[in-house]
């Protein structure tokens, strides 16, 4: 489907459109366990729905798209669980390749995926390698994430930096710091969204959310698709995005 054709169908208008939109999925567990299934049934429906926004996203003309996938808090899940999420995931990668590069779509990663099992970790920076020269659309997946760490890890580049000579403490910018962090490469998100009935951030681009407008929903992850992130979109285009200004400053400059 064509973008005039998806924004027509759904009401959203091509030319406000988020630059970057990040999206915690949550609630693939609580899906299955309310139809009586075990709780990977519910992650691998959680796959479908990845597909789909995805591809909706990259047909749109998303610039960049960041999912959180596996946060760092997540490694405290039963083992089980966490070995079926590995393996979901490294099917997913393998999976998609081939989509990524017909829709041009280049592969980024976000957290310490040091602490993944070496085979899903290869299998990962092997996706992103073969990804690595697409123009599209930036599909980041968070991955043994956390907001908090990513700052100190930043942090810590920094001081070693200071240290070394290379950096000045007047260097220290909000700009520098972002430059030091994993989504260097991206803009800033615009619209955080988050299904499952939550509405926190979980530890989630605790730096980069700053400004970006937030969209909760009631909707279980397997079952958040098209029609649900074009109304997410919907949402965000009627909202006056005025950082720090007042509405009749973003008037006057109209």
């Amino acid at each position: 489907m064509r973008l005039a054709e998806l924004a027509e169908k759904y009401g959203i208008d091509p030319l406000h459109l988020p630059a970057h939109i990040a999206i915690i999925m949550d609630g693939n567990g609580r899906w299955a366990q309310a139809r009586k299934r075990p709780r990977l049934f519910g992650h691998k429906a959680g796959a479908d729905s990845v597909e789909e926004i995805v591809s909706i996203c990259c047909q749109l003309g998303i610039p960049a798209l960041t999912l959180y996938a596996f946060s760092s808090e997540n490694w405290k899940r039963p083992k089980a669980e966490v070995s079926g999420l590995m393996s979901i995931l490294q099917k997913y990668l393998r999976a998609e390749l081939p989509k990524m590069q017909k829709n041009n779509i280049r592969l980024h990663c976000i957290g310490d995926i040091e602490r993944l099992p070496s085979a899903v970790r290869d299998t990962l920076l092997q996706v992103m390698g073969e990804t690595a020269k697409n123009t599209g659309m930036i599909l980041s997946l968070a991955l043994s994430y956390g907001g908090r760490d990513e700052i100190c890890r930043a942090i810590k580049k920094i001081s070693a930096e200071c240290v070394a000579g290379d950096l000045e403490e007047t260097d220290i910018t909000p700009d520098l710091l972002s430059d030091y962090l994993d989504t260097a490469i991206l803009p800033e998100p615009d619209l955080l969204i988050r299904t499952g009935g939550e509405s926190r951030l979980s530890n989630f681009l605790l730096w980069q959310l700053s400004y970006a407008e937030l969209y909760f929903t009631d909707i279980m992850w397997p079952e958040f698709r098209t029609e649900q992130l074009a109304t997410a979109i919907a949402s965000f285009q009627e909202r006056e995005r005025r950082f720090g200004k007042i509405g009749a400053q973003l008037n006057k400059n109209k």
